[in-house]
């Protein structure tokens, strides 16, 4: 086990149960982070015993969270910020994942800048293609996030 992999990623996270699509952290560097996950039968987005497209894609942008929180846990002493998908291109799906699957995500860091990041995602498994995506991702900042959470907007 990596020390990466003794964080307990909701730690990392601003999902919550049942909303978590990510399992635990394999690698983190400024430019690439990698993430497992196992899709289980109780899962939001499971349906005929396979991890839906829906979920691989939700599954890429909470591999861009877990990023994003170490950086803010581990590097900057900062809260965990929410995160918006602002795009996504190019997504395609080679198969879907079956339950019980382990799949290995990873994000690569294209470009960051004002409060944009936008990275190209891979999903695969045992090697061999899931998905992939070019996503960007948005993030608010902590204090409009808790103001939004006060007034209800």
């Amino acid at each position: 086990m990596t020390d990466f992999e003794r964080i307990d990623i909701h730690e990392l996270l601003p999902q919550r149960e049942p909303f978590v699509m990510v399992g635990r952290l394999l690698h983190f560097d400024m430019k690439r982070t990698v993430t497992a996950t196992i899709p289980s039968a109780g899962n939001l987005f499971v349906n005929d015993g396979h991890f839906s497209a829906e979920g691989v894609m939700e599954n890429i942008a909470q591999t861009c969270a877990a990023r994003i929180g170490y950086i803010n846990k581990y590097i900057l002493g900062k809260s965990i910020q929410i995160g918006l998908i602002g795009g996504i291109r190019n997504f395609k799906i080679h198969r879907l994942p079956s339950v019980g699957e382990e799949i290995i995500t990873a994000i690569d860091t294209v470009e960051e800048i004002m409060g944009m990041t936008m990275v190209e995602g891979t999903v695969t498994s045992g090697g061999t293609p899931i998905a992939e995506c070019v996503l960007k991702i948005a993030l608010m900042d902590t204090e409009e996030t808790a103001d939004e959470e006060t007034h209800g907007i």
